[in-house]
């Protein structure tokens, strides 16, 4: 699932291609709404909201989209050939005079009033890239279930939004503790640094269009973490298992994290971080 920093490079992609004009092309493709046709309104903005797109439409109307896995929102120029997938993965196009959006494998589609937009993302916490950011909140929600283990409440987005697998994984590392230590009985003042630490991780990396420069590197000395573009490794565990840690040299493992059914992947470094392991 496509972290809050990528959900935001989507947006901005988005809104810089449809904001202001006005669409000459509509075809959304999930029954539900097959027939609604947007042609002549004028997108007025994409905003991200943790992981979900609102794309606003004159008129009221919002269409709704998240990513989940697979998902994916491309933009193509006039007469450039679409590249995304087969045209059977399309569910959603908007086009206008210059530019087309082209969303291909949407798991969520829908077209809703714009004020009825808090019933799809009033649920969340605070968004660590979104002007409703407030840290206490962020923390408080975290604290609020001691015996949760830290990686299950780092990805619960109703506590705060935008944290995914990645992510996940490295605060973690960057903590020195493994994502199955309750919160309740992480160090002192690490719940704080974390939420800190993650907004800043966030803010630093959703300006890097290569996915591959995304950064989380952190001193041996054991300093704060660096962002932003280096050489180099990008991340300390995440997708590293079997490579040895960069701060120990102790291989990295990997396990599912989760309850049965909604398991996610997880990376960590037995030698660095303290804590029960799945």
């Amino acid at each position: 699932m496509p972290e809050g920093d990528t959900v935001w490079q989507t947006a901005q992609r988005l809104h810089t291609a449809l904001a202001g004009q006005t669409l000459t092309r509509s075809d959304l493709r999930v029954p539900r709404f097959a027939t609604a046709d947007l042609t002549g309104r004028t997108v007025l903005d994409v905003t991200p909201r943790g992981k979900h797109l609102l794309t606003r439409i004159e008129g009221g109307l919002t269409l709704h989209s998240h990513l989940r896995m697979d998902g994916s929102w491309q933009v193509y120029g006039s007469g450039e050939r679409w590249r995304g997938g087969p045209a059977h993965q399309i569910r959603a196009i908007l086009g206008n005079a210059a530019n087309t959006a082209v969303g291909y494998r949407l798991p969520v589609l829908e077209l809703l009033r714009t004020k009825d937009e808090e019933k799809v993302v009033g649920h969340l916490g605070p968004d660590l890239l979104g002007p409703d950011w407030d840290p206490d909140i962020a923390l408080a929600n975290l604290l609020a279930d001691p015996s949760r283990p830290l990686g299950e409440a780092l990805l619960d987005q109703r506590n705060l939004a935008g944290i995914g697998n990645v992510y996940k994984s490295e605060l973690a590392f960057l903590a020195r503790v493994t994502p199955w230590l309750p919160v309740g009985e992480l160090p002192e003042g690490t719940p704080k640094r974390l939420v800190v630490t993650a907004q800043r991780l966030l803010e630093a990396n959703k300006s890097s269009f290569d996915r591959r420069t995304t950064a989380t590197e952190r001193g041996t000395s054991g300093g704060p973490p660096v962002v932003g573009r280096r050489p180099g490794p990008r991340l300390h565990v995440y997708g590293r298992e079997g490579m040895r840690c960069l701060r120990c040299g102790t291989p990295i493992r990997r396990a599912d994290q989760g309850e049965s059914g909604r398991e996610r992947t997880t990376f960590w470094c037995p030698g660095c971080q303290a804590g029960p392991t799945g």
